[in-house]
């Protein structure tokens, strides 16, 4: 995880800014520093300036799936109108979130970059804004990666996040492999037993988490990985496969291995009682599915 993030800033825009924030709307060329106090979801961050006021900011031009509340596949181009469909965009919801966590940190110094074509804010007084990170545009970056579509609205950047979005849906990637949904593999997350009976150090194997194929094709697990918020990871071996309809569950501790059962190997508990998150990744690093307890 990068331990520092910078986000450049150049607009000219008449927003509502708290006063004594450093950058005035009125410049030329506005940088307005702040830090992250938290990342409620894929597109939403929130944030306090130096003057100790708070603020939250809405990714503009982008729109992740939602984590709390329902999702229309009809605003998902091509996710067939199901459940399997509603599924799958939870899962990718969950996925953009994780994503987001591990690129912004809480307590990191930022700065947000406002667009002078755009609103200044949006929905419920949210301050609509770029995000970047060593020089990354994230709210880009999520679309690029699949893990958001782009908002329809108006800002100065829209063609070349339009041409990512065509180039992410070509490709299935993130959240467009929930066109599929219901008729291609996909793996979702379906229980999480962090808290084993009794200590959980000495009954490691009730420890787990089961993962589940939901669509009509076999996936192949080869060099897939499961982590936790700490980044501790169990890699699948090669030939791991999971039959549609079918279950895997992954212990933390040691056993035999079968095609419904595995074992971390893991010395001591993983995952943590009080909260925390399972993302799984496939073996190019993408993140497949991500769930939150």
């Amino acid at each position: 995880m990068r331990t520092s993030h910078i986000v450049v800033v150049m607009a000219v825009l008449a927003v509502a800014i708290p006063a004594g924030v450093v950058g005035s709307p009125s410049t030329t060329s506005t940088e307005l520093t702040a830090m992250v106090t938290g990342v409620t979801d894929g597109d939403t961050v929130d944030i306090e300036y130096s003057n100790g006021t708070t603020d939250t900011v809405r990714l503009l031009g982008v729109d992740t799936p939602e984590v709390y509340g329902e999702n229309d596949p009809t605003e998902f181009e091509g996710v067939p109108d199901t459940e399997a469909g509603e599924q799958c965009l939870s899962d990718a919801g969950d996925a953009a979130s994780a994503y987001m966590k591990d690129e912004l940190q809480t307590g990191e110094q930022v700065t947000l970059e406002l667009d002078a074509e755009s609103d200044g804010r949006g929905d419920y007084g949210r301050l609509l804004a770029y995000i970047h990170d060593d020089g990354v545009n994230l709210n880009y970056n999520l679309v690029d990666t699949g893990h958001a579509r782009v908002y329809d609205s108006q800002f100065s950047q829209s063609d070349r996040f339009y041409a990512a979005e065509s180039d992410a849906q070509a490709a299935e990637r993130g959240l467009w492999q929930c066109r599929n949904a219901g008729s291609e593999s996909s793996l979702s997350v379906t229980e999480i037993h962090a808290d084993a009976a009794g200590n959980d150090n000495e009954n490691l194997n009730d420890e787990y988490v089961v993962f589940e194929n939901t669509g009509t094709d076999t996936l192949d697990l080869s060099g897939w990985s499961v982590s936790d918020d700490a980044g501790h990871t169990y890699t699948f071996p090669s030939g791991a496969s999971l039959a549609a309809g079918e279950t895997v569950t992954l212990h933390t501790g040691s056993g035999l291995d079968t095609a419904s059962d595995r074992y971390w190997g893991s010395s001591s508990a993983i995952w943590n009682n009080g909260g925390d998150t399972v993302t799984v990744k496939d073996s190019a690093g993408t993140v497949i599915t991500s769930k939150s307890y």
